[in-house]
């Protein structure tokens, strides 16, 4: 490989979510990857920070260009500049989106297990979360279309929040699945918000397909970003594309209105560098998560739990139903682990999904090794402990 992605990095004391954990602790928990950056954007934050003035910024040309030649080069979007807005996240985005697209007491749409982060996004704004929850059948997940027509057909259902590429299950949805939902969302005068900010991490030679490419005639706000791509989320970039003239005159006024539309002195510089230069480091990322989640698959499959297969992140899903029962949630299970080995993941209640947890393995391959040989610890230990155990299924007569 051209690039480092073996090196630890040592990121105590910068006060950094994901590693704000007491000495010894293994964070695999939130969406955060522990790879160097990639050496272009380095050099242009660096350069950035060369010039002494940090003063207010105004959206460029040159990154609008950026981005749309990454999704046209690399996706097969087509965008027009004018399409193209700033916004300094997308959780931000979302949470501006729920609060200007859909009406106070209202209900918004999801499709759980999702994103914790639109549950907060929707609840926060007034607003009441409806799931039509995928089908899961006990190996793979699928939507569930009698659901999903019956509940985006709701009077009080104006908005329907998407995750594409979805995340935690690492779905990479078809471009016939979101051209039906697209359909759906048209007959019943639906907006549909996308995040697709983990599209870039697919596996090698699989592709995702943006959803305004699947279903153009669809009123919908697609929110990317190369912050999980390239792991620069303190970098607070991000964009919203609004195909629909009309749509966009909203999303623009709900942006300009919660103060996120404009870029910090960084934003900019890191997003061109990434999206103009970053293609090599991209595809050596996704080769090298690959074998990751491969590695972990069998690692975990050995101690008896399953992970959902997933095309895309550096997320994992993964089911311990072999823990806690069929009926059971990880909440307590995940605090032993930790408890125990150190081992910091995700439960799966948060995300809609209680007997599963969510495991991160965005990082370099000695820290994954060092990861399941923790949770192989804290599998035996919560097995041989009195009482935690899921109780053994009843034999067939």
């Amino acid at each position: 490989m051209s690039f480092d992605f073996d090196t630890v990095v040592n990121r105590d004391g910068l006060n950094t979510a994901k590693w704000d954990v007491k000495p010894g602790e293994l964070p695999m928990w939130v969406a955060d990857m522990d790879f160097v950056v990639a050496p272009c954007i380095v050099e242009a934050v660096q350069a950035r920070a060369a010039q002494p003035c940090y003063g207010y910024n105004e959206t460029s040309d040159a990154w609008r260009q950026a981005v749309a030649e990454w999704w046209h080069t690399r996706h097969g979007w087509k965008i027009a500049a004018d399409e193209i807005q700033f916004c300094i996240g997308v959780v931000p985005a979302i949470s501006s989106l729920v609060r200007s697209l859909s009406d106070e007491g209202g209900k918004v749409l999801i499709q759980a297990p999702v994103y914790n982060h639109f549950y907060s996004s929707i609840r926060n704004s007034g607003r009441e979360v409806l799931s039509s929850d995928l089908a899961y059948d006990g190996c793979r997940y699928q939507i569930d279309w009698d659901d999903l027509e019956q509940k985006m057909s709701d009077p009080r259902v104006g908005l329907f929040v998407l995750c594409n590429p979805h995340n935690p299950t690492g779905q990479v949805w078809s471009a016939a699945d979101l051209a039906r939902i697209g359909r759906l969302a048209v007959d019943n005068g639906v907006i549909v918000v996308s995040d697709e900010i983990h599209c870039d991490i697919t596996d090698p030679d699989v592709n995702y397909t943006p959803f305004a490419v699947a279903a153009p005639h669809c009123p919908a706000v697609i929110c990317i970003s190369p912050t999980k791509t390239f792991s620069i989320p303190g970098l607070a970039t991000s964009a919203v594309v609004v195909p629909d003239q009309h749509l966009r005159q909203l999303v623009t006024d709900s942006l300009n209105r919660d103060e996120i539309g404009e870029p910090n002195s960084f934003a900019q510089a890191a997003a061109i560098a990434a999206f103009t230069q970053g293609g090599p480091w991209t595809d050596e990322m996704r080769a090298y998560v690959k074998a990751n989640k491969d590695a972990a698959t069998n690692a975990m499959r050995a101690l008896g739990l399953h992970v959902v297969p997933g095309q895309a992140t550096y997320l994992m899903w993964v089911d311990c139903e072999s823990l806690v029962g069929a009926s059971g949630d990880t909440t307590a299970f995940c605090q032993f682990l930790r408890n125990q080995t150190g081992l910091f993941v995700s439960n799966g209640a948060q995300y809609g999904g209680p007997r599963f947890f969510r495991i991160n393995v965005g990082c370099p391959r000695s820290l994954v090794d060092d990861g399941m040989a923790r949770l192989a610890k804290g599998i035996a230990a919560w097995r041989n402990a009195p009482c935690l155990a899921a109780p053994e299924a009843p034999h067939s007569s």
